[in-house]
C-alpha cells in the first residue's frame, strides 16, 4: 500500500511540473518575513500619505489612514512660500563638495597607510581609528572655535571643511589599498612616475569599490546631517533641509502638512540613491573585508 501512495504521490508531483509543495517552516518563516516588513513600512506609508493631507485630515480623531481630499498644493506651497529650492540646493551643494573633499583627503591618507613605511605608521593608524570612538559633542566647542577664529562662520565652507576627513573613510580607503600589488606601485616608480601621478593614475582607478563606498556613506551622512550646519548656518540663505525643516517645526503654528511634504522630497534624492547603488555598498563593503 505504502508504494501505490508513493507511486502516486511522484505521479502528482511529476503532473505538478516536478515542483514540490513548500513546507510548513517555508511558509512560517515567509508568512513572519511579510509580517515584518509590513510593520517596517507602515509607519514610512501613513508618513508619504499624510504628506496629501490638509490640516483637518491632519487633526482628525481617531487617524484617517487616507486622506479625505489629497492636497498636491502641500508640495507647491513648499516651493513657492518656504523656499524649499533655497534650501535643497543648499544640502545638495554642501553635500556634494563635501563628498569629494572627502574622497580626496581620505584616500590620500589611506594611500600614505597603506603604502609607506614611516616611523610611528601604526601607531597614527591606531589613533585615527580610535577617533570613530570620540562623539562629536565632545569635540564640538574645540572645531567650533576653530572655525570661528577663521572666519568661516555663516559661510558653506564652514559647514563643509571640517567633516571632510572621516576614520571610517580612512580605514575603508586604506583596507582596500592593501590589497594592490607593491610590485606595480614599484615598477611604475622603475618608469620614472611620480607619486602623484601613481596615486592618480593607478591607485585610484583600483579603488573605485572602496571609494564608492566612502562617497555613499559620505552622501547619507552630509545629507542628515543637523547639529553642525544648526551651528555655522546662522543666516536663512544658508539653511540646509534638515535645519530647514527643524526651524518649521519650531514655528508657533506649526504648518505640519507642509513639513510632512519638504520631508517626504528630502528623502526622495538618497533612497534612489540607495536603491540604484546598494550593489556597490555591497560588493565595496565585502571587498574591503569589514564585518
Amino acid at each position: 500500500m505504502s508504494k501505490l501512495q508513493e507511486r502516486a504521490s511522484a505521479n502528482k508531483w511529476s503532473s505538478m511540473g516536478g515542483k514540490k509543495p513548500p513546507s510548513v517552516g517555508t511558509i512560517l518563516r515567509t508568512t513572519f518575513l511579510l509580517a515584518m516588513t509590513f510593520v517596517i513600512l507602515a509607519p514610512v506609508l501613513w508618513f508619504v500619505l499624510s504628506s496629501f493631507k490638509d490640516a483637518t485630515d491632519l487633526g482628525a480623531r481617531p487617524p484617517k489612514i487616507l486622506p479625505t481630499r489629497w492636497a498636491f498644493e502641500n508640495y507647491t506651497e513648499a516651493f513657492q512660500m518656504y523656499n524649499y529650492t533655497r534650501y535643497f540646493m543648499n544640502s545638495v551643494f554642501v553635500t556634494s563638495v563635501a563628498t569629494v573633499l572627502t574622497l580626496l583627503i581620505n584616500s590620500m591618507a589611506a594611500y600614505a597607510f597603506a603604502k609607506y613605511n614611516f616611523r610611528g605608521r601604526d601607531g597614527l593608524f591606531v589613533m585615527t581609528l580610535a577617533m570613530i570612538m570620540i562623539p562629536l559633542q565632545v569635540i564640538l566647542i574645540p572645531i567650533y572655535l576653530v572655525v570661528s577664529s577663521l572666519g568661516l562662520v555663516n559661510t558653506y565652507w564652514g559647514m563643509i571643511i571640517p567633516a571632510a576627513a572621516t576614520p571610517t573613510g580612512v580605514f575603508i580607503i586604506r583596507q582596500y589599498m592593501l590589497t594592490i600589488p607593491d610590485e606595480l606601485i614599484e615598477a611604475a616608480r622603475i618608469d620614472g612616475a611620480g607619486e602623484f601621478r601613481i596615486f592618480a593614475r593607478i591607485v585610484l582607478p583600483l579603488c573605485r569599490p572602496a571609494l564608492a563606498v566612502v562617497a555613499i556613506f559620505s552622501i547619507l551622512w552630509r545629507w542628515n546631517d543637523f547639529l553642525w550646519p544648526l551651528l555655522i548656518a546662522q543666516k536663512e540663505e544658508l539653511y540646509t533641509l534638515p535645519v530647514a525643516l527643524a526651524l518649521l517645526n519650531g514655528q508657533l503654528v506649526v504648518p505640519y502638512n507642509i513639513v510632512l511634504a519638504m520631508s517626504v522630497m528630502s528623502i526622495i534624492p538618497v533612497l534612489f540613491m540607495f536603491v540604484f547603488m546598494q550593489r556597490q555598498i555591497v560588493q565595496g563593503i565585502a571587498q574591503t573585508g569589514i564585518k
